[in-house]
């Protein structure tokens, strides 16, 4: 397997796929990267050389991926909440921060269903 940003990426599929499967990395990222290192978006990764191996590795500084931007990401999370803005008091609640409506769905921020239980007159 091939270790690009302490990940190991699979190897029976394209370069352009496995590369998505760093955290940062997406689609179109992955296609900037693959242009910067001179390297066919239609190759195997078992077919990449050390060179090109290298090569991405190189092209790949500029991006902001894995820990770095997961840590990035979550003090940016703490810092909506530490500060009581609108977006923090969501995040605490666990409930939608990006303006869904929540009387219907939502069941994924909410998780499962609690019902009241005995509830008659």
């Amino acid at each position: 397997m091939a270790r690009i940003a302490g990940i190991d990426i699979p190897r029976d599929k394209r370069v352009v796929v496995s590369l998505t499967y760093i955290y940062g990395i997406g689609k179109s990222a992955a296609k900037d990267v693959l242009a910067k290192a001179g390297v066919s978006e239609n190759t195997r990764v078992r077919d990449l050389t050390e060179d090109e191996l290298a090569k991405i590795r190189k092209a790949m500084e500029d991006y902001n991926v894995e820990g770095d931007l997961r840590r990035e990401v979550s003090l940016n999370i703490k810092r909506l909440i530490e500060i009581g803005s609108y977006r923090g008091i969501r995040h605490r609640r666990g409930l939608p921060v990006r303006g869904q409506k929540t009387k219907n769905n939502s069941r994924t921020r909410k998780g499962p269903r609690r019902t009241v239980a005995n509830k008659r007159k």
